[in-house]
């Protein structure tokens, strides 16, 4: 129930009448002292006064903001003290860029012969990248081909942890101090992030740049991604940045870390390997994983078409475990299908691998542009295996792209990749006569400034040899839709 001061006033009175002057009115009449009685009688005016005044105060009182609030609640424990807030709006960051990036590569010895062409093709040494390959032992380097790689050290000695898993190694302690060696060698003049991979990882560093910033880097961030497999997720963490498909850890983070991290992994004997001695550590500062769905973990066998072909409406950050997947492309190493995947990785990083969906009508076809199993073992919806042969898809792989200069318009080539196909009785034009499809698309550098969106496709009419198809933004109203 509120009263209204008139009411609080009334009640008040209405108990110093009822039970004070009683009591002074009996010691009165028994020969009480009058100025005690005075005094008595000042101080309860004195204690009316001050109630009024705090009930008028109260009534009166004009609605403070948040920010009001706060800084009242500070002065009421702090008296004169005043904390000022952060005021993020008025400092507007500088955009992240490549050079606030230092990278942290895991790597072996007895590997690096054959990885560190991984590290060739993504690494860009005249864009004055900085980071460390970190080896367990002394490798052989020979000049002139070694030259375009970063700088290769040897990790700090860790037999004084102690490492009980019977499954893993102990070199996953080693791995797991990367980004604290790193840090610790000082020169992190305009650092932002720590950006862990291992050496058969391969970065899109220009999506990689895009992700970061959209976080602000003073603040504490652990950025990567969970992987694919349901059975890994289970036996490790839904919580956890998978270090093989890179994970990106904020310098502020990276220093509270480094101070930290020696004492947090004594305490994890029994744990596997490094990236959930990362996430233990991570778990004691407080600090939960945010989850960016474009660094890829990729445990997984076998051909990689399907995930490539639907990927999710995010930037492409990075490809792990290069050396037990095939080819992204057919007929050629994985060294030389990644070389291939670079050319429009330069014209387009943005667009790189999303998806776009339309349909020739004309022909009863559908047409999924993207160059690009088992729906209960993957931590992402699956498309079920057809039962009827005649619905297996016909696949074009990307063969060659340019950029038109006077257009700016990339064109994009597809061959079909030539397996065996079932004879069908067509009830529409026979999809096994194609053999080329042309696609066009315009760069867009800005694709993820905006709202998660996918490409529009659209068939054109042309009189090129094959299907040709344009990629865009949609356009109002557009929907993908027969």
């Amino acid at each position: 129930m509120k009263l209204s001061q008139k009411d609080s006033e009334k009640i008040i009175w209405d108990q110093m009448r009822s039970h004070s002057p009683p009591i002074l009115s009996n010691r009165v009449g028994s020969g009480f002292p009058k100025l005690l009685f005075y005094l008595i009688l000042f101080v309860s005016a004195t204690y009316l006064i001050y109630t009024l005044k705090l009930l008028n105060t109260h009534n009166n009182i004009p609605p403070c903001s948040d920010q009001q609030q706060q800084h009242l609640i500070f002065s009421s424990h702090l008296q004169n003290v005043t904390v000022p807030l952060p005021n993020y709006n008025n400092n507007k960051l500088a955009k992240t860029e490549l050079k606030h990036i230092v990278f942290g590569i895991a790597a072996s010895a007895k590997l690096w012969d054959k990885r560190k062409n991984y590290i060739k093709l993504w690494w860009k040494k005249e864009d004055n990248m900085r980071g460390i390959v970190w080896l367990d032992n002394r490798v052989k380097t020979r000049p002139g081909e070694d030259d375009g790689l970063p700088e290769v050290r040897i990790s700090g000695n860790t037999s004084h942890f102690s490492y009980k898993n019977k499954q893993g190694h102990r070199s996953a302690i080693r791995i797991s101090r990367i980004v604290s060696e790193t840090l610790r060698l000082g020169n992190m003049d305009n650092v932002r992030w720590f950006v862990m991979g291992d050496d058969d990882t391969v970065f899109v560093t220009e999506n990689l740049v895009r992700v970061l910033n959209k976080y602000d880097h003073r603040e504490y961030y652990y950025i990567g991604s969970l992987s694919e497999s349901h059975l890994q997720n289970i036996y490790f963490s839904y919580g956890m940045a998978y270090g093989g498909g890179g994970f990106a850890i904020s310098f502020p983070l990276a220093k509270a870390l480094a101070k930290m991290q020696d004492r947090c992994i004594q305490r994890y004997p029994g744990l596997y390997g490094s990236d959930d001695r990362m996430q233990a550590c991570m778990a004691e500062l407080g600090v939960p994983l945010t989850k960016e769905a474009g660094f890829h973990q990729y445990d997984v066998y076998g051909n990689l078409f399907g995930l490539l072909a639907a990927h999710p409406v995010t930037p492409l950050v990075s490809l792990h475990h290069l050396d037990v997947v095939e080819p992204i492309f057919p007929d050629v190493t994985r060294v030389e299908a990644l070389q291939r995947l670079m050319q429009p990785m330069k014209i387009d990083s943005a667009g790189l691998i999303q998806q776009s969906i339309c349909y020739d009508q004309s022909k009863g076809w559908t047409v999924s542009v993207s160059w690009g199993a088992d729906y209960t073992a993957y931590a992402f919806n699956t498309r079920p295996v057809a039962r009827n042969p005649c619905q297996k898809p016909f696949v074009f792989y990307m063969t060659k792209v340019r950029l038109n200069s006077t257009t700016n318009v990339t064109v994009s080539e597809y061959a079909r990749h030539r397996v065996p196909h079932p004879l069908c009785k067509w009830k529409m034009l026979d999809p096994s006569n194609l053999d080329k499809v042309v696609v066009l698309k315009k760069p867009d550098p800005h694709l993820w400034d905006r709202s998660p969106r996918r490409n529009c496709c659209r068939v054109l009419k042309s009189k090129r040899k094959g299907l040709v198809v344009d990629v865009g933004l949609c356009r109002e109203d557009e929907v993908t839709e027969v």
